[in-house]
């Protein structure tokens, strides 16, 4: 009977809430400074300490800011995430540019939602939760193709590995400026064709001659075809087509590339006989395709035939643990192309390096190539460390409210934050999706402190809590 009792009691244990394990595991990773790099912790259920000198088991921090015992993290049952909470650090700590407590002061346990930027004295941390922290690596990937080491790119990367040898088309999914291409050019290389890589920007060819720009044309077909052209088709033959922005391409166009696909062949213009090629194609488009295809802009079993394989690269803001390592190597590469004039990276400041991690990057890397060139492209290039003050202002700037009777503004991700009737400029920014939610989750869902934080009307605050899906919490 005490075996019995002893086993109820175990089982109450394990399936209390305060104890019941995370669907997701969590990592806490350093980011700043270069000097305390590589370092990051899994977190589970158990609480991880993070300082210069942690306890066994916890993250090591050897900045001379960071104290013995900085931080700790744990897992709350109760709301189903971990949080955070100052011990007591002599130089105080941030949680997505809020102060968690006074420095020497211990604080409460704050949320941590995905991509949460922790600040401890000088040192920056990102922390990340999702399955894809517990898939493998795939070695034969190219780390300098397809770098990072935020969560999605451990999936991403093994997905790409598992597509490249298959003959079946491949389709890459993801924002203008997030590296399309050089998936592209990876998949064609791990692929083994003997052919060329052949990328083709669709949004680029001319609507008049797509179809022979494609396809190809033979002398006379039309007015001006004073020459046979093989097509693009052709050019990649034994290799890769790389369709960049293949949303783009027009309806009637679309009949004609999924046939070369089903088929394996072309017609050219002008041509009765169609032609045998052996082309992989391999697209790539920032458009939702099956949206698309729902609303008749594009042809359904043309997505469904290029979809066969479909890798879906995530934003810069979703991989923030990267962002300062692609600054280091857009920063290389743009150095490299001016040779011995161009100046060295002279480093961050922790603040600089907090603005560019808090950034939402909407251009993604070409917004980094475009921060690198303003910042050592001009004439005043010192060697000093970059501070917020050489930081461009569309970096820094919150977006400026207008005077104009709003309806609806889009949010980072795209969601509409809906604006009070009319507003002066002196008013605060409207906040993103992702800056409400971190808002919202670190002031335990209390509109009066929500429109304390953003200094708005509560009734703004209403507006936005049901734009968000969200629900105003009761007080503890």
């Amino acid at each position: 009977m005490a075996a019995k009792d002893s086993r109820s009691t175990v089982a109450s244990i394990s399936t209390s809430p305060s104890l019941r394990a995370p669907p997701v595991v969590g990592r806490l990773s350093v980011v700043f400074p270069p000097s305390c790099l590589p370092a990051s912790v899994l977190v589970t259920t158990t609480p991880v300490v993070v300082g210069r000198e942690p306890d066994e088991g916890g993250l090591r921090v050897p900045h001379e800011t960071v104290s013995r015992r900085h931080a700790r993290l744990a897992w709350d049952g109760e709301r189903a995430c971990h949080t955070v909470e100052d011990l007591g650090s002599f130089n105080g700590s941030r949680l997505d540019g809020q102060a968690l407590a006074g420095a020497g002061q211990p604080s409460q346990a704050q949320p941590l939602n995905d991509g949460a930027v922790l600040r401890l004295g000088d040192a920056l941390l990102v922390y990340e939760r999702g399955a894809e922290l517990a898939w493998p690596e795939a070695g034969e990937v190219s780390r300098d193709a397809v770098p990072g080491v935020a969560r999605a790119m451990a999936a991403f990367r093994t997905r790409l590995a598992r597509a490249a040898p298959d003959p079946k088309p491949v389709l890459i999914i993801g924002e203008t400026g997030v590296g399309k291409e050089r998936v592209a050019a990876e998949v064609h290389r791990l692929s083994k064709r003997p052919g060329p890589l052949v990328p083709v920007n669709c949004a680029a060819l001319s609507p008049q001659l797509v179809e022979s720009q494609l396809f190809g044309h033979v002398r006379g077909a039309f007015t001006g075809a004073t020459t046979a052209h093989e097509g693009l088709f052709r050019a990649a033959e034994r290799g890769t087509l790389f369709l960049d922005e293949v949303g783009e391409l027009p309806l009637e166009l679309q009949a004609k590339l999924l046939r070369a696909l089903e088929n394996g062949e072309v017609q050219q213009v002008g041509s009765a006989r169609p032609t045998r090629v052996d082309v992989r194609v391999v697209a790539a488009t920032n458009r939702d395709l099956a949206a698309a295809s729902a609303a008749g802009q594009f042809r359904a079993d043309l997505y469904a035939r290029l979809s066969v394989w479909e890798l879906r690269l995530a934003p810069l803001r979703e991989r923030r643990v990267d962002i300062l390592d692609w600054l280091q190597r857009l920063h290389q590469r743009w150095a490299s192309e001016r040779g011995a004039g161009a100046p060295p990276s002279p480093g961050f400041t922790a603040d600089a390096a907090e603005a560019c991690l808090r950034y939402g990057w909407p251009l993604n890397l070409r917004g980094v190539e475009r921060l690198i060139h303003e910042l050592f492209g001009g004439d005043d290039r010192g060697v000093e460390p970059v501070t917020p003050e050489r930081l461009p202002a569309w970096l820094t700037s919150p977006p400026a409210t207008t005077d104009r009777p709003a309806a609806a503004r889009s949010g980072a991700d795209g969601d509409k934050v809906t604006v009070e009737g009319s507003g002066s400029s002196a008013r605060a920014p409207i906040p993103t999706r992702e800056e409400f939610t971190a808002a919202y989750e670190r002031l335990d869902g209390s509109v009066r402190a929500l429109a304390r934080h953003f200094g708005r009307d509560r009734r703004q605050i209403y507006r936005w809590l049901a734009n968000h899906g969200l629900k105003e919490r009761p007080p503890r």
